[in-house]
């Protein structure tokens, strides 16, 4: 008797996509409500914190991401390659945000964390196998990095705006190789309510040093949801060397509705 295939995992649906927008708008107008939590979140040790952006987005869309994690004593730095759009923007094997990141280390002497969002993520999780010795952990934000690549609403745009084929032999090799755990700490923060690609995708394997966070929201609104950067500042703010995974006791259970690794 054999196994049953595994049922294919389909990009969420369009109502959900069309909801995107309204819902990261309304994430936007919680924070104000939410600020004295986030304010009294973890304290950072000023390690510098390179943030990349999503899939056709720029530094702009994480201003505010940057912004409090300057409030909470880090170094953060955008990544300063102009909008996303794949490899036209790190180059086709990254090396263009590796000197980034080798620029941050030259100036700060420090290992860097790492904050990707969508697309940003992925791209984090790559540099960080080409410069561990750089990298003091990784934290994506609904990053795609496993799974089937067709399972997003947005395959017809990736593919033409970053002239990157899913089929292509070298875009195979490259999934093959995102899906594989970090050789660093790594934190998969994800909604099941993703409008934009399927959640499951979003998900670290079981490792000894990989966690996952479910949060309520939508994918446009990650970077700016309140949950999120809660949990950013709580990872972000362990000593270095000293990885925990996230604790999701009390009330955090009401707000992280699961954590841990998703099978």
């Amino acid at each position: 008797m054999t196994d049953a295939p595994a049922a294919r995992i389909e990009p969420p649906s369009k109502l959900l996509a069309l909801s995107e927008l309204p819902r990261a708008l309304a994430e936007l107008g919680a924070l104000p409500w939410a600020a004295p939590l986030l304010l009294n979140a973890p304290r950072g040790d000023g390690h510098p914190v390179l943030v990349l952006p999503g899939f056709i987005t720029t530094d702009a869309s994480t201003s505010l991401l940057r912004r409090y994690l300057e409030l909470l004593g880090y170094a953060p730095y955008g990544w300063e390659l102009g909008r996303n759009l794949g490899p036209k923007a790190i180059g086709r094997q990254g090396e263009k945000l590796i000197e980034r990141l080798e620029a941050i280390h030259a100036e700060t002497g420090r290992k860097a964390s790492i904050i990707g969002w969508s697309l940003g993520g992925v791209m984090a999780r790559q540099v960080a196998r080409r410069r561990p010795d750089m990298v003091r952990q990784v934290i994506s934000l609904g990053s795609p990095f496993t799974g089937d690549p067709r399972a997003t609403n947005v395959l017809r745009a990736y593919e033409s705006l970053s002239g990157q084929r899913i089929g292509d032999h070298d875009t195979q090799a490259q999934l093959r190789e995102s899906a594989t755990t970090p050789p660093v700490p790594s934190t998969a923060i994800f909604t099941k309510a993703d409008g934009i690609v399927a959640w499951q995708n979003c998900c670290e394997p079981e490792d000894a040093a990989t966690d996952n966070i479910e949060v309520y929201g939508s994918h446009c609104g990650l970077g700016i949801n309140a949950s999120v950067l809660y949990a950013i500042a709580d990872r972000l703010a362990q000593p270095e060397g000293e990885w925990a995974p996230f604790e999701r006791r009390g009330l955090r259970a009401l707000v992280y509705p699961s954590s841990g690794h998703v099978h």
